[in-house]
Formats: C-alpha cells, structure tokens, sequence
C-alpha cells in the first residue's frame, strides 16, 4: 500500500504524519494569496485611505487620549506591524505617548505574561507603552452601555468606553461561533464583562444553526456582538488577514462594520474549500502554537471541519495541548457532567453555568454527529478519556482504527491548518 506524508501544524514544531495514499483527500488547504511585499506600508496606506471613513489622523486630531485594542496570546497577530504606523499616525495627531493605552482583549482568558506582551507587541512596544490587560471577571471595572434586542446587557471595559479615540486592531479568520474573528469581536467578547459574554455565549445563541464557522447572515452571535460594539463604540478598525505562513495577504482599515465586512469578502474565497461528497474520517490540527496549546482552544479545529464528515464518522485531531485542558472552571465541566448528553441537559435547564461552557457545548456539537480521537503529548491520555473523547497515541494509529470501524475504503479529509480552512461540501 502506497503512503502519503502530511505535516500538521502541531504546536511550534509541526507533526509529521504518514497516511494511506489511495485514501485521501486533499490535503484541504487554503487558496494561495501572495503576501504583501511592505505589510507595514500596507497598513500605512489603509490609515490614510480607510473604508467608509475619515482617516485615522483626522479623526484623532483634537483627541487627548486613545484606547488601542489588541488580541491576546492565543492569536498569531501580526501586532506590531499593525501597531508602528498607527502609533506614530496619533502621535503626528497630537496624542502623547502616555496617553495612549494599549488594552489586551483577553475577554475571559487568562491575563498575559510580560513575556507573552513582548511576543505579542514588540520589545520597544512593551516597554515604552502603557499595556494592560482586561479583567472580564471584574464587572466594577465596566460600564453599561446599553442592552440588546434580545436582552442582552453591554458591559465593557471603562477604560476604553472612557477614551476620546477607540481603535480595535486583529484579525479576520474563520471564527466556530461568530462566523469571522476581527472587527466588533475585540469589543465583545473582548472587552466585556462576564455578565455580557455568559448571555452572548449562551445556548439560546450558540444553539441557532447559523451560530457557526463562516456564517455571517442569521448569525444571532454575530448580530448581538455587532450591536454591543456600536453601543460601546468604535472609531476605528485596522484588520489583517494572514496566508498559511501567517504573512500578511491584506489590510482593512476603517469604519468598523464597513472595512470588517471587505476583509471577510476576502478571506472568505481564500479559505473556503470544496469536497465532493462527505468524508468518513477527518484529520486535523488546532492549526499549532499559540491556537493549540489548551483543549480549551483545540475544539475549534473540530468545528470547522464538521460539515464535510458524515453522520458517524471520525474526527482526529492532533493538538499539543502544552498548557493542558484550560482553565480550572472549564476542567470542572468535565468533572460535574459524565457525558456531553448530561452536561446539555443541565445548560439547556438554564440552572447551571460554568465559566467558559461554551466552548463544551461546541464541543457537544460535534459529538451529535461524529466520535472525537485527540493526539496530543501534552495531556495524558487518562485526563483526555474524562472530556468526551478518545486519547489516541498516534494520528496513524487512529486512523488505523477509524479504517477498521468505518471500512478499508473509508475517505479521510486531511487538513493540516485546522480551522483556518473552511471546507464545504460542493454538492
């Protein structure tokens, strides 16, 4: 039997994998877009010539202070390209260097390292700037601005809804819950308060069909954070988008919604990929460091994939997990509910709530449909066996498996950038 080796992203160092040719398909990968040759001029120019706005320097002159967004860790944001020229743009405007914070939208996260700000940032960045981090499990540090049609109450980060200029930076990506990462999203879930993110992230939302992976129209998620930011506020975005060597393809600027939406116009033909008919087995990554190192942020790569595995087949994912499951309320899930069918029950009863649920219930999702095998050398496999799935020593001898339950012919989608593919099935 022939044999095809696949690398997947697999934490920093990729995960090299052996499969049986004559069963794959793909591997699932986006559309070549060729990386812009000066990203940090690009950047330049899209604050001069924003979308459906004035330019950021004439939108900050007469501003005394500034509030600047940026993604936490578990991001690959190009931050610092992003950050120079918008930096120098509010200086050149007239806002000093001490008036200019620099908020990390960790939304419900853990805080951020100083070393991890320097990754993030920059050296001279980190050093030279005010960062700190938001606090989402702080409602004193937030201010309401309003409440939604649904009834969802907006509460965001003072600091910010307190600054004479708003700016949220990111990244436009496939997103299992909002349709697309970037724009609105740095506000909320970025910036807001456990009181706003529970109801935005609960099951009367992530229950709705179109609550997934590449959906924008219909989408509640997507519609009640869109509400929550213009209730908070935002002057202005600068978004990127990246290749799969995370280069710089693109930059949005501009009005929040308009340039947002332009960026998603984008990234949507680049990263939607056909399939012909469904597969009886996927294998795929979180899309490695910095997406891959909990389990907490591992389930995305499940989700994206799902609507082209058939009902009863198999997902296998390869995560490194080096940080383990995630955090302490999210590890108490597994250990309060005996099943996923158990732990819907409860949030569906609207009696029960634990910090990051959402993310299990995503997980929940698609265990309806498929059996979940996880390979990782970050969580032993007795810890992974308690969260739903099956520990799994190798991608090979998981497939080896899948092959013996879903038949010797069975098709198995390789994707090795996880969910920044968003496969479809063309028929």
């Amino acid at each position: 039997m022939s044999t095809i080796k696949i690398t997947l992203d697999y934490g920093k160092s990729g995960l090299e994998i052996e499969l049986p040719a004559g069963n794959v398909v793909g591997p699932l990968e986006i559309k070549p877009a060729p990386p812009l040759a000066d990203p940090e001029g690009a950047v330049a120019s899209a604050l001069e010539r924003p979308i459906a706005s004035k330019p950021l320097r004439a939108i900050a002159e007469g501003k005394k202070t500034a509030c600047i967004l940026v993604c936490d860790i578990t991001r690959p944001v190009p931050n610092e390209t992003i950050l120079r020229p918008t930096l120098r743009t509010l200086h050149e405007a007239g806002i000093s260097r001490e008036n200019i914070l620099i908020l990390v939208a960790t939304g419900l996260h853990r805080e951020s390292t100083p070393a991890e700000r320097i990754e993030m940032l920059g050296g001279e960045i980190a050093a030279n700037y005010r960062v700190e981090d938001h606090h989402g499990t702080r409602l004193d540090e937030h201010v309401k601005v309003g409440v939604t049609p649904r009834g969802i109450p907006g509460w965001i980060d003072t600091r910010y809804v307190q600054a004479d200029l708003k700016i949220a930076t990111g990244l436009i990506e496939p997103h299992l819950m909002a349709g697309y990462s970037g724009g609105r999203k740095l506000i909320c879930p970025g910036i807001a308060a456990l009181e706003t993110v529970k109801r935005w992230h609960g099951p009367e939302l992530l229950e709705h069909p179109n609550a997934d992976c590449g959906i924008l129209e219909g989408n509640p998620v997507h519609e009640e954070n869109t509400r929550i930011a213009r209730m908070a506020g935002c002057d202005f975005i600068v978004n990127v988008t990246l290749d799969s060597a995370r280069r710089v393809t693109s930059v949005v600027a501009g009005d929040m919604e308009q340039a947002f939406l332009e960026g998603v116009r984008f990234i949507r033909e680049i990263v939607s990929v056909p399939v012909e008919r469904p597969v009886d087995v996927v294998v795929t990554s979180s899309a490695g460091y910095p997406l891959d190192t909990t389990f907490y942020q591992a389930i995305k790569g499940l989700t994206g994939c799902l609507p082209i595995v058939k009902q009863g087949g198999v997902i296998i994912l390869a995560a490194s997990l080096s940080e383990g499951l995630g955090s302490p309320e999210f590890q108490t899930i597994f250990r309060e509910n005996d099943s996923a069918a158990t732990f819907m029950k409860r949030i569906l009863g609207k009696d029960y709530f634990v910090l990051d649920q959402w993310q299990v219930e995503e997980l929940a999702k698609v265990l309806r449909k498929v059996k979940v095998r996880i390979v990782s050398d970050g969580v032993p496999a007795d810890i992974l066996a308690g969260c739903y799935v099956e520990p799994a020593t190798s991608v090979e001898s998981a497939v080896a498996e899948a092959l013996s339950e879903q038949g010797i012919e069975s098709r198995i989608a390789v994707i090795p950038k996880g969910p920044y593919v968003l496969p479809f099935l063309a028929t």
